[in-house]
């Protein structure tokens, strides 16, 4: 193979050279002849796998010969390479691949000057106040409220109901002394709305119609009668807030009133030092690390980012805008470099912090990013172990790890991690 290695900076290397015919069809003929001393039978499926097996160990050491021509270390390789171009000529096929090694990033760089300052969060007795009501609320009883009155939106009603089909009751149509709130969309479509304006011990029929798609194929679509009965109005009396309150939440006989607001005073806090971390220091420290450091990017790798946003950016545009796109070339390169700052800006921020992440010994393991993960999944209501699927799948353990990474390393920066 002649194999030529030009570099375009201190990191980025492109390799060019032709891999001659017969050197696919060596190799080919050779993993050919190894499957028949297996005792393998050669059928289209496994001449097909030789072929592709023979073309990636050729690709593989035309890559070796163009890094060992340019006197680079096959391990000090970044990402993966990339083809600059790829053309089937008489004499065999022409190859340009881009390969970009590690950059050297100088961690020992001053940049404390651009850590900002800022005031910690203190939660005010108003705001704990508040909470405990809340929480108190959350956790009262219903009762029935004292002065009767027609029912209203967002009521809690205590009903009896019965729902028949042509005068036949169905399995599950019945049901005495039911909670519901109007208001909630937790019965049929058209059922809830029904009960407004009822008065205590009025008894009235509601029709309605079954969705199509409704889950028992027997009530799909069809129309059916609920005889109601209204028992009550209910309204939701909180707890009193006293010591016992604070036994019950805490879930320890120790515990105190003020201890209890000692507790919600430090979630207060933490939510709202999380949201300034992510809305106002985050950013800022983003910014200073990136006007801080100044060495070559990985050509390859901010190509790949810059296909990641452009795929983000296509998800989001409406067929029209997708067709445009793909009618008119030269919006597809506009588009592509309307993000390549931004895709440069990431992968720089990404370098910068595993290059200090690693000068100051931090690492994230797999159980801190699984914690991580079923904490989002609690906090938003999703399926934990659904959501640890979804980033497995989708290989976005290592973006998650990144972030776990970014947010240890600034947290050390701006003092969080002694709190």
């Amino acid at each position: 193979m002649n194999v030529t290695a030009k570099k375009i900076d201190d990191i980025n290397i492109i390799i060019s050279g032709i891999i001659d015919a017969k050197v696919t069809e060596d190799k080919v003929s050779e993993l050919k002849a190894q499957a028949h001393k297996d005792g393998k039978e050669l059928n289209k499926e496994l001449e097909d796998a030789i072929q592709q097996s023979a073309e990636s160990e050729v690709l593989k050491g035309f890559i070796e010969a163009g890094l060992n021509e340019a006197g680079i270390d096959v391990e000090s390789i970044l990402g993966q390479p990339s083809f600059h171009k790829y053309e089937k000529r008489d004499n065999g096929l022409y190859l340009e691949i881009a390969v970009s090694t590690s950059p050297s990033i100088d961690t020992n760089v001053d940049y404390t000057d651009i850590i900002p300052t800022f005031t910690q969060p203190d939660a005010a007795p108003e705001e704990v106040d508040t909470k405990l009501e809340e929480l108190a609320l959350q956790q009262g009883t219903f009762a029935a409220i004292d002065t009767p009155r027609a029912v209203q939106n967002n009521d809690v009603t205590l009903i009896d109901f019965e729902g028949s089909i042509d005068g036949v009751l169905f399995d599950g149509g019945a049901a005495e002394k039911f909670v519901l709130k109007v208001g909630s969309n937790s019965f049929i479509p058209g059922f809830e709305e029904q009960i407004i304006g009822m008065n205590y011990g009025e008894e009235k029929t509601i029709t309605v119609t079954f969705p199509e798609d409704y889950s028992s194929a027997d009530l799909a679509g069809k129309e059916a009668a609920f005889k109601v009965k209204l028992h009550e109005i209910q309204a939701q009396v909180p707890k009193e807030i006293n010591d016992a309150f604070a036994k019950s939440i805490l879930n320890d006989e120790k515990a105190t009133l003020d201890m209890l607001r000692a507790k919600l005073a430090d979630q207060i806090n933490s939510q709202a030092l999380s949201k300034f971390y992510n809305d106002e220091l985050k950013p800022l420290l983003t910014k200073g690390l990136l006007s801080k450091f100044d060495f070559t990017l990985p050509a390859n790798i901010v190509e790949q980012e810059i296909d990641a946003k452009v795929t983000e950016r296509i998800q989001l545009m409406t067929q029209e805008e997708k067709d445009a796109l793909n009618e008119d070339k030269s919006k597809f390169h506009a588009l592509r470099e309307s993000v390549r700052k931004e895709a440069e800006y990431s992968i720089k921020k990404v370098l910068i912090v595993e290059a200090l992440a690693e000068k100051e010994g931090m690492s994230v393991d797999e159980q801190e990013i699984l914690s991580a993960l079923y904490y989002q999944a609690m906090m938003s209501g999703q399926d934990a172990d659904e959501l640890v699927k979804y980033y497995k799948e989708n290989n976005l353990m290592q973006a998650a790890k990144m972030g776990l990474t970014e947010d240890k390393l600034f947290g050390k920066m701006l003092g969080l991690d002694k709190r």
